[in-house]
C-alpha cells in the first residue's frame, strides 16, 4: 500500500508513521517529492488485517492524507505510487525528467588507447556518461571475456580525466565489490534481469542500477526485476529496453519501441534504450535512437568505439566517434520537437 503524506507534514510525522508500519511488521520506503513525501508499504498487508487494519490505523494518523492499496504486484516501481518521475542524479548527471541521457562507450575494455581515445570523443559531443564492460557475457565460452579489474582501471581512468561517470556491468555476486570502487552505475544484463540473488545484492548498494530486459522477458517480469532491487531499498532504478527475440533474423533483436510509453504509464522510473543491441548493425542504429528519443525515452545506452573495425567484441554495431557525433546533432533537433533537452 501508499501513504501519502500532508503537504504539512514534518520529518518527526513521518519518522513516527514508519515506525508505526515497523511496528506492524511492515517495511517502509520513504520517496519525497517535489509537494509531498510518499510512503511504501512492502509486505503481507492482507495478513495484519486478522489482527487489526493496517489501511484503517495508518489512516487514523493527523499527518497522513490517504492511504491506498496498490493493484499492481510492483508496489515500489508503480506509477500507482509515485506520480512525479523518478530522476536520478549520477555525480551531477540527471536521468529522466525532461532530459535526454547520453551513455555511450565501447563494447568490451581492450587497451588503455581504446578507452581513452573513445571517452574523449564521446566527450566532445556532448556524451554524458561511459559505458564499456570489463567484465563480458558471451554467449561461446572461447570469446573474448573481458580484462576483469584491469578493465575497471581504465574506465577508472578515463572517467577522472573526462569526467563521465562510468557504467560497467556486474555479472556475478563474488565480483560485485570490485566492481563498487570502480563503477557509478551498475549495469545488470539481459542475461542476469532474473537473477534475484544478485539483483538483491545491488539494492542493498547505494549506486545506481541500469537494469536491461531480458530477450524473453515481459513487461511485468521487467518490472518486478526492478522491484527486487527496489525492496532491498535502492530507489535509484533504470529501465533500459535493449531488444527482444522474435523470429526475425534482419535484426539481431527487434526493438520493443512500445515498451517506452507502455513502460512510461506503468511506472515513474528513467527508461532508456539500447539500439546497438537491438539492431547488431551499425547502419539501423541511428534510425532506432531517433525512434527512441521521439518515442518518449530518457536517453540512449549506444556503443561507439574508436575504430570498430578492430574491435574484440561487437564490432558491427558499435558506431565511429564521428557517427555518434552526427547522430547527437539529429537527436538535438528531436528533442527541441518532443521536449527532450540534451545538455
Amino acid at each position: 500500500m501508499i501513504i501519502i503524506m500532508k503537504r504539512s507534514a514534518t520529518d518527526d510525522d513521518i519518522e513516527r508513521v514508519n515506525k508505526k508500519i515497523e511496528k506492524m511488521g511492515l517495511k517502509a520506503h520513504i520517496s519525497k517529492g517535489s509537494s509531498k513525501t510518499v510512503i511504501g508499504v512492502i509486505g503481507d498487508v492482507d495478513s495484519k488485517i486478522k489482527e487489526y487494519d493496517p489501511v484503517a490505523t495508518l489512516s487514523l494518523d493527523k499527518a497522513v492524507e490517504s492511504v491506498q492499496r496498490v493493484s499492481k504486484p510492483y508496489k515500489l516501481a508503480s506509477r500507482e505510487s509515485r506520480n512525479d518521475d523518478t530522476i536520478i542524479d549520477v555525480k551531477g548527471v540527471k536521468v529522466g525528467g525532461d532530459t535526454f541521457t547520453l551513455i555511450a562507450g565501447p563494447c568490451s575494455v581492450e587497451n588503455r588507447e581504446q578507452v581513452l581515445t573513445t571517452a574523449r570523443g564521446i566527450k566532445k559531443c556532448s556524451a554524458h556518461m561511459l559505458r564499456g564492460g570489463a567484465f563480458k557475457p558471451r554467449t561461446s565460452p572461447y570469446s573474448f571475456q573481458g580484462l576483469g579489474e584491469e578493465g575497471l582501471k581504465l574506465l577508472k581512468e578515463a572517467s577522472e580525466e573526462t569526467g563521465l561517470p562510468v557504467v560497467t556491468e556486474v555479472m556475478n555476486p563474488k565480483d560485485l565489490d570490485v566492481v563498487l570502487k570502480y563503477a557509478d552505475v551498475l549495469q545488470i544484463g539481459a542475461r542476469n534481469i532474473q537473477n534475484f540473488s544478485l539483483l538483491k545484492l545491488v539494492g542493498q548498494t547505494d549506486k545506481p542500477v541500469l537494469l536491461k530486459r531480458g530477450m524473453a522477458t515481459t513487461i511485468q517480469e521487467f518490472l518486478m526485476s526492478a522491484e527486487y532491487v527496489m525492496s532491498e531499498g535502492n530507489a535509484d532504478v533504470m529501465l533500459c529496453e535493449r531488444g527482444i527475440r522474435t523470429f526475425e533474423t534482419a535484426t539481431r533483436n527487434t526493438l520493443d519501441i512500445s515498451a517506452v510509453p507502455v513502460l512510461k504509464k506503468e511506472t515513474h522510473l528513467p527508461v532508456l534504450i539500447d539500439p546497438s543491441h537491438a539492431a547488431g548493425k551499425r547502419d539501423y542504429v541511428p534510425a532506432l535512437s531517433r525512434a527512441a528519443i521521439a518515442a518518449g525515452a530518457d536517453g540512449l545506452l549506444i556503443e561507439v568505439h574508436y575504430n570498430p573495425q578492430i574491435a574484440v567484441s561487437d564490432a558491427a554495431q558499435q558506431l565511429t566517434i564521428e557517427e555518434f557525433c552526427q547522430l547527437v546533432d539529429e537527436l538535438r533537433k528531436i528533442g527541441e520537437v518532443v521536449g527532450k533537452i540534451i545538455q
